[in-house]
């Protein structure tokens, strides 16, 4: 499924979805419990016969989703499924997207920009950068090789905390009292974070992995990950 609309415009997404079980030669009752199931899933019961023109643009992406999957394919190609979608739809077009894999024991490969859809659907990452394979492998495996450090997030209690004193601790990402946020050695990380309860009044401390959009920014900016 692309970004180009394959429905019929001026008709219900019915009509296509017709339109292509004869142009895959599906068989009646295959049609009926695969076209049962995806709206099921999808929950587009009550929009079949709507003309897809009227169709917002979260509904119009179930409706392509759905002429796309009406034969059953075993190997699934989406295109940036979610861009243009608001988040809670984006939710729903990944929740189905994961029950569709599990359902029809399908192969689904994904493009997309959204480090969101990666981090929620996508148990192999493959990363490309200008033509040459640089990382393939789980994503967890991108953090565990590639990030070398944690980021410490912590809230003080008291506003006399100085910068001077952060730096000795490790590179400060951002300080704007009472919150600064620390970027340490993954090996260091429970010591700093030991040393920062004894040593400061804190309110609040959050210790964490750099958030998965960082690394791949470091990726596409020439850190050299070979």
């Amino acid at each position: 499924m692309g970004q180009k609309n394959q429905l019929w415009w001026d008709l219900p997404a019915i009509e296509s979805f017709i339109l292509n079980k004869e142009i895959y030669e599906v068989p009646d009752a295959q049609y009926k419990k695969t076209l049962d199931e995806l709206v099921e899933l999808l929950d587009v019961k009550d929009i079949l016969k709507v003309q897809v023109r009227k169709l917002s643009l979260g509904q119009r992406m179930k409706m392509e989703l759905i002429a796309a999957l009406i034969h059953s394919p075993k190997i699934l190609f989406l295109d940036e499924p979610t861009i243009g979608l608001d988040v809670v739809m984006q939710k729903k077009m990944r929740d189905f997207i994961r029950e569709y894999n599990k359902r029809f024991n399908a192969t689904v490969i994904l493009t997309s920009h959204y480090m969101d859809d990666v981090k929620e659907l996508c148990q192999r990452v493959i990363i490309i950068d200008k033509g040459k394979l640089i990382f393939d492998g789980a994503l967890d495996e991108i953090i565990k090789k590639y990030a070398d450090h944690k980021l410490i997030t912590v809230v003080f209690s008291k506003n006399n905390v100085e910068l001077s004193d952060l730096e000795k601790l490790g590179e400060v990402k951002s300080f704007e009292p009472p919150k600064a946020v620390i970027s340490v050695k993954r090996a260091s990380a429970p010591r700093v974070a030991a040393r920062i309860l004894e040593d400061f009044s804190v309110a609040d401390i959050n210790l964490e992995e750099p958030q998965i959009e960082d690394i791949i920014r470091e990726v596409f900016t020439g850190k050299d990950f070979a």
